[in-house]
């Protein structure tokens, strides 16, 4: 047997540790940024030097999961794009596609002021909050959207309700399938709420029929948790 057959499992089961290390510690530091690194070996099934063998410290890790975050958010706002589609369901599709992602997405707002730093956080969601602003400098030009605020500092505004929603559905105080969320999105953009949940049903189903043709894999992001199998929220 040659020598790389041989090394080919042992690289799967690095692969296969990795991948579960950034899984639990997604989950936990979402719970709790100040959990040790040792907590996460325990919580992953894996031992420390094993933790420690893929990332030397707390910096890799969150570096790691920087990266991967990263990537993750672009290939959605990549995949979500619908040339000549309204600014309305733009918007919501935008928000229905950031759904499986929204963990992450909250995580490292949390993370912010204590380890990444505001501009590598930034740098990591640039990609969500140039789409949104393209999407609101659109639908303001349009006359679909509110115009009283320039649409970067409208962006942040959704942004921050967006990501509060999500921790709502995470604690339980909310039951939601990112329906509920997008349709609160629209209406704090400014349209009639009757309006927004039209358009809200109207692109999911069209995202939903489209799914199994034009999904690309966004693998391990997906909206379920690899090391406990449980969708995202507990649900």
């Amino acid at each position: 047997m040659s020598k790389h057959v041989a090394r080919e499992p042992l690289r799967r089961n690095s692969r296969s540790n990795r991948a579960r290390i950034l899984a639990t510690a997604r989950e936990e530091l979402g719970r709790n940024p100040d959990v040790t690194l040792e907590e996460l070996a325990r919580a992953a099934g894996v031992v420390r030097r094993t933790l420690f063998g893929h990332f030397p410290g707390r910096a890799a890790l969150l570096e790691a999961l920087a990266e991967e975050a990263a990537e993750t958010l672009r290939n959605t706002v990549e995949a979500g794009q619908e040339p000549g589609e309204s600014a309305e369901r733009a918007l919501a599709r935008f928000v229905l596609g950031m759904w499986p992602v929204g963990d992450r997405y909250r995580m490292l707002l949390g993370l912010t002021r204590r380890d990444l730093g505001s501009e590598r956080v930034a740098e990591v969601l640039a990609p969500a909050r140039e789409a949104a602003i393209g999407i609101l400098e659109r639908g303001q030009r349009d006359g679909v959207f509110h115009s009283h605020l320039p649409p970067a500092v409208q962006s942040t505004g959704l942004m921050v309700l967006i990501v509060a929603l999500v921790e709502s559905v995470n604690t339980g105080a909310l039951e939601d399938d990112g329906h509920r969320i997008a349709t609160a999105t629209l209406i704090a953009a400014g349209v009639p709420e009757d309006r927004a949940s039209a358009v809200v049903e109207e692109v999911a189903s069209a995202m939903a029929t489209a799914l199994p043709a034009t999904a690309p894999d966004f693998s391990p992001a997906d909206p379920f948790d690899e090391v406990s199998g449980r969708r995202r929220g507990g649900r």
